[in-house]
């Protein structure tokens, strides 16, 4: 199953997951220090939110984190790059990085107003975070053995 993700930055990360929870009728997924992730099922969509006071490069509190296609596995990341390439995207690729407390292969790309796209699967959980905001430069690669952790299906 594919499904959208939205990243919010958010100030206090306990009274967004408590409204979010009741907005959605549903408890996170995932949950860690000044880091939540929802996969709601109606609609179908994977909600991250991320402590972030300060806002995201020019962004403010409450503004987009960034955006992403979350796909069930590698191939879908590989196919997904080889079509944004082809578009004349010229995709960031990351393997086995580490974001959003899981190990994912992901490929970014950025929207004309500068909005961060990702397009993504989860290959394992991480029980640390290398910098919580999930861009290219907050991801980093770390040492995990895949398929080790469960099924890996809950983070952005």
């Amino acid at each position: 199953m594919s499904r959208v993700q939205l990243a919010l930055n958010v100030a206090n990360i306990d009274s967004a997951v408590d409204f979010y929870s009741k907005l959605f009728g549903t408890q996170p997924a995932k949950r860690r220090p000044g880091y939540a992730n929802f996969a709601i099922a109606d609609p179908p969509l994977k909600l991250v939110l991320i402590e972030h006071p300060e806002g995201r490069g020019s962004g403010v509190v409450g503004a987009l984190n960034h955006l992403g296609v979350e796909v069930e596995t590698p191939a879908e990341v590989h196919a997904a790059t080889e079509r944004l390439a082809g578009n004349g995207l010229e995709p960031s690729v990351q393997e086995s990085t580490t974001c959003c407390y899981a190990v994912q292969d992901k490929a970014w790309v950025d929207d004309p107003d500068g909005a961060p796209w990702e397009v993504y699967t989860v290959l394992a959980d991480a029980p640390n975070e290398t910098g919580l905001g999930c861009s290219t430069e907050a991801c980093a690669p770390e040492a995990v053995t895949v398929g080790s952790t469960g099924s890996g299906r809950s983070c952005c």
